[in-house]
C-alpha cells in the first residue's frame, strides 16, 4: 500500500512539473496570427480564436500581422471588441513592407494596445461605405483667400461646415458614427484623434514614417524580431492594469488557421460564392429537366446552400441576385420557346448586370472579379448561340418520327397486287395502295401515309 502511495505521489509531482514547464514555455512565447485578406467573418473568427488561445495558454503577447484593404464593419467591430477585452497585450503590425491597413485595418490599429508598421507600408482611407446605396460626394476644394476673410471668419466657418455635410442622410449618419468610434479608440490609446477623424471624413492615408511622426502608431519595425526588441520595456494598460512588457527574449509561435477557418475563408470569397450559386442553380435546373439523375440535384442543392450561407455574411445586393436568376431562366427559356435570340440576349444582359452589382464593389476586398464575370457571361452567350444555331438547323431537317417520318422509306411487297395489297415496312405488315401493279418481293417506296394505309410506288419503275 505504501509503495502504491509513493508511486502516486511521484506521478502527481511529475504531472505538476510537466504542467509548470508547459506554462513556463507558453509564458515565454509571443503568439502571431496573420490577416492577409479582407476583414470578414473568417478573419474575425481567426482573431478571436487567437486571443482566446493567448489568454488560455498564458502567452505574453499576441501579434496580429496585417495586410488588408478593409472589409465588413460587423467583422471589424467583433475584432475590436475582442482586442479591447483581451487580457493579453495585442500588437497590430502592418507587415511585411508594401502592406497596408486600409479602412477597417486602420480602426483595428487604433484599437490595439500597440500599433506598429514596417517601412513602405501605409494606413488610412477609413471612410465607411454604405452597401448598395448613397452616391459618393464630390471632393470639396478650399476657396481662394480674400481680404474680407478675417471680417467674416465666423460666417465662413459656418458656411464651410454646412457645405461639408453630406447630402445623403444615411451616409451622414454612417460617417458621424465612424468618426465617433475611431475617436473613442484614439482617446483610449492616446493616439492622434484629429488625423483619425480626417481618415474617416476625407479618406486620407499615411506612410509608416508619417504615421509615427503624427502619433498615429507607436513603432516602425523592420520585422517581428525588431518589433520585439523595441517593445521591450513598453508600459501598457491591459485589462485595467499597467503592464511592463519584457519581450527581448520571447520565442515566436505562429498560429495557423484550422480547417473550419480555411473552409469559411474559401466559401466567403465573393468569387467562390458566386460560382457556388451558379452551380447550385444549374444543378437544380438539370435535375428538374432530367428527374432521377440525382447527381445534378444533390450537387446543386449543396452548392446552393453553401452559397446562401456565404451570402448571409457578405454584402449582397439582392436586386443583383434577382437579375442573375432572371437571366439564367431567360437563357434556358430560349431553348424551349425559340425567339431567335431575343429571350437569350435579354437573359444574358440581366445576368451580366446582376453579376456586376451582386457584391458591393465599394466594400474593400469583397468585389467579384470582372474577368470572372466576363468569362462566365461569354461562355453562357456561346452556349446560347450554339443552342439557337442547332434549333435553326433542326428546322431544315426531315421529320424522323411519326407518320411523316415514314415518307421515303423502302418497303417490300409481300404479294402480287394491282391496286392494293400487303407490304413489309419498318418491321411491320402494312396495307399498301399503288397506282401501278406490284410483284411479290418487289421494292416499293412510301410516298404518303393515310392512317393505317401507305401509298407506295415501285422503285425503278
Amino acid at each position: 500500500m505504501r509503495m502504491v502511495n509513493a508511486v502516486l505521489k511521484q506521478l502527481v509531482m511529475l504531472a505538476t512539473f510537466m504542467l509548470a514547464c508547459t506554462a513556463q514555455a507558453a509564458a515565454g512565447d509571443a503568439l502571431v496570427i496573420r490577416i492577409d485578406s479582407g476583414i470578414g467573418p473568417a478573419s474575425a473568427g481567426f482573431v478571436l480564436e487567437g486571443i482566446s488561445k493567448a489568454e488560455d495558454e498564458g502567452y505574453e503577447l499576441l501579434i496580429i500581422e496585417m495586410d488588408t484593404p478593409g472589409g465588413l464593419d460587423s467583422a471589424m467591430r467583433d475584432i475590436i471588441k475582442a482586442i479591447l477585452a483581451s487580457e493579453v497585450p495585442v500588437v497590430s503590425f502592418v507587415s511585411p513592407g508594401g502592406s497596408r491597413a486600409a479602412s477597417a485595418g486602420t480602426y483595428i490599429l487604433y484599437a490595439s494596445h500597440v500599433a506598429a508598421m514596417t517601412p513602405a507600408s501605409n494606413l488610412g482611407a477609413a471612410t465607411p461605405v454604405q452597401i448598395g446605396g448613397g452616391s459618393p460626394q464630390p471632393p470639396s476644394f478650399p476657396e481662394p483667400e480674400t481680404d474680407e476673410e478675417d471680417e467674416t471668419e465666423d460666417e465662413g466657418d459656418e458656411a464651410a461646415d454646412a457645405e461639408d455635410m453630406p447630402e445623403d442622410a444615411m451616409k451622414a449618419k454612417m460617417v458621424n458614427d465612424a468618426v465617433a468610434y475611431i475617436k473613442g479608440l484614439a482617446e483610449l490609446r492616446g493616439r492622434n484623434e484629429e488625423w483619425a477623424e480626417r481618415a474617416v471624413r476625407e479618406a486620407v492615408s499615411l506612410t509608416s514614417s508619417e504615421a509615427l511622426e503624427q502619433n498615429v502608431i507607436d513603432i516602425v519595425a523592420e520585422d517581428i524580431d525588431d518589433l520585439l526588441a523595441q517593445l521591450d520595456g513598453f508600459e501598457l494598460e491591459v485589462d485595467g492594469e499597467t503592464v511592463t512588457l519584457a519581450t527581448a527574449d520571447l520565442d515566436v509561435e505562429y498560429l495557423e488557421p484550422d480547417w473550419r477557418t480555411r473552409l469559411l475563408t474559401i466559401i466567403t470569397d465573393p468569387s467562390v460564392a458566386y460560382l457556388l450559386m451558379l452551380a447550385g442553380i444549374y444543378g437544380l435546373l438539370l435535375e428538374g429537366y432530367n428527374p432521377g439523375a440525382m447527381v445534378p440535384g444533390i450537387v446543386g442543392a449543396i452548392c446552393l446552400l453553401l452559397a446562401l450561407f456565404a451570402f448571409q455574411v457578405l454584402p449582397v445586393n439582392y436586386a443583383g441576385l434577382a437579375l442573375i436568376l432572371l437571366g439564367v431562366m431567360l437563357m434556358i427559356a430560349e431553348g424551349f420557346a425559340p425567339s431567335f435570340g431575343v429571350l437569350g440576349l435579354g437573359g444574358l444582359a440581366a445576368f451580366v448586370f446582376g453579376s456586376i452589382i451582386l457584391m458591393d464593389a465599394d466594400v474593400p476586398g469583397f468585389g467579384i472579379s470582372q474577368g470572372l464575370i466576363g468569362g462566365i457571361a461569354t461562355a453562357a452567350g456561346l452556349l446560347m448561340l450554339g443552342m439557337v444555331y442547332m434549333l435553326m438547323r433542326s428546322r431544315h431537317r426531315p421529320v424522323v418520327s411519326g407518320a411523316e417520318g415514314m415518307i421515303g422509306h423502302t418497303a417490300e411487297a409481300l404479294e402480287d397486287f394491282d391496286s392494293d395489297g400487303a407490304v413489309f415496312l419498318d418491321g411491320e405488315r402494312w396495307h399498301a395502295v399503288s397506282t401501278v401493279p406490284v410483284k411479290k418481293g418487289q421494292k416499293v417506296q412510301v410516298i404518303a401515309v393515310r392512317g393505317l394505309i401507305a401509298d407506295v410506288k415501285p422503285i425503278n419503275h
